[in-house]
């Protein structure tokens, strides 16, 4: 909770703040990777801090939680905070890094906002920060204690390689150890880690393409080809370097968007793209518990040619009793439905009323599937969804 002066405070100081935070964390950044820029190297993604997107999601989160703390000082965001835990807990995040951050954080922050940085600005900011800063810590403890494994700690062996579409390969991979496959949760993702040829050694998260059980492990990889640079360098890698054979070093699963396997209320599954990974585990584990109530599967994609694991995702549906399928595509083969081509559109689907929905794709797919599903008379509470990458809708909603 923050003190009623902090609260007063930063009450006052945010609009200022608010204003100024893409500008101080962009100076954080550059402060923290003169200072050690090994974490450039060894844990933060080059790409997301070249495109800007990790700044943006930065500064979403603080604002978020700020605006939060004041508008609601008797509890705190933890939707928000959990899905930062998480992402924090596949990189292997440690306690002692939140001191670090704050001492260039705080230093950005008297960079740009100079004079208007009183002692008592200060002193109600560094509360937020460690109020954050704590409930992200404590729940990357819990997460900690009860992974089996996490980054840097594991070796896997890639015992089977799909070439899925012509930009997504499937790796399939088991413990090099030949130790047990730990469980996990329908739509967590796990972190990988390699060694790029300039020896910089880099991590991406990649979704569990499985229900929990199997004896293998299976991520689904899309090559990023925008740009030259640090975008898209850890999938062109895997997908030009890595062969059955070869080892990885794999996180234990994080994530919380996770299906609730004991719920009978009727489902919606929507997906764009490659966010169509955490969907087939979900949908695999509906099939397997034999989930009796309505699930809608939905899936954008640019073509059918392009649309990875389709036929898992008709496979699995086909196993339930009352499930729904419907794909969009922008550049559709001869014959798909009109209705059904350009962009996902929800106006002609039925939605059971008590529906709980679970989103994954890009950004402005999810905004919109969530503002239909709303005006379908779905309790926002029940509309759950991943970003590939930094959280860029919080930063939006701060915009």
């Amino acid at each position: 909770m923050l003190s009623e002066q902090s609260a007063a405070t930063v009450r006052a100081t945010l609009p200022a703040v608010g204003a100024a935070i893409g500008e101080i964390t962009e100076r954080f950044y550059a402060r923290l990777f003169d200072a050690r820029p090994e974490l450039l190297r060894d844990l933060f993604n080059r790409g997301n801090q070249a495109a800007g997107t990790q700044r943006q999601a930065l500064a979403g989160s603080i604002a978020a939680f700020a605006t939060h703390l004041v508008e609601h000082p008797d509890d705190r965001p933890d939707a928000m905070l959990r899905r930062i835990a998480h992402k924090h807990a596949s990189l292997g995040v440690a306690p002692e890094q939140y001191e670090l951050v704050r001492v260039h954080l705080f230093a950005a922050i008297a960079e740009v906002l100079g004079e208007a940085v009183t002692p008592e600005v200060a002193a109600a900011w560094d509360e937020v920060y460690w109020l954050m800063a704590n409930a992200l810590t404590s729940i990357e403890q819990r997460l900690y204690e009860e992974s089996a494994d996490h980054l840097g700690g594991r070796p896997w062996e890639v015992v089977g390689r799909i070439e899925e579409t012509a930009d997504v390969i499937v790796l399939e991979l088991r413990p090099a150890d030949g130790g047990t496959v730990p469980a996990h949760l329908p739509g967590q993702y796990v972190s990988v880690q390699v060694t790029l040829e300039d020896g910089a050694r880099q991590i991406r998260q990649y979704s569990l393409v499985d229900a929990p059980g199997p004896s293998v492990r299976r991520i689904a990889v899309k090559r990023v080809h925008e740009g030259a640079g640090p975008l898209g360098e850890v999938s062109n890698h895997l997908h030009a370097r890595v062969r059955v054979g070869d080892r990885l070093l794999l996180s234990a699963p994080y994530g919380d968007l996770v299906l609730d396997r004991d719920t009978d209320a009727p489902l919606l599954l929507a997906s764009a793209g490659i966010g169509v990974t955490p969907m087939i585990a979900m949908l695999e584990q509906l099939a397997l518990s034999g989930h009796t109530a309505p699930v809608t599967v939905v899936h954008g994609d640019r073509s059918p040619a392009g649309h990875a694991l389709r036929a898992d995702q008709e496979r699995f549906a086909a196993k339930l009793p009352d499930a729904a399928v419907h794909f969009w595509y922008e550049h559709p083969e001869p014959g798909h439905p009109a209705d059904r081509t350009g962009l996902v559109d929800l106006a002609g689907l039925d939605v059971p009323a008590g529906t709980r929905a679970y989103l994954c794709g890009p950004l402005p797919f999810m905004r919109a599937v969530r503002a239909q599903l709303i005006g379908k008379g779905v309790a926002p509470a029940d509309i759950h969804y991943e970003v590939f990458g930094p959280d860029l809708w919080l930063a939006a909603a701060q915009d």
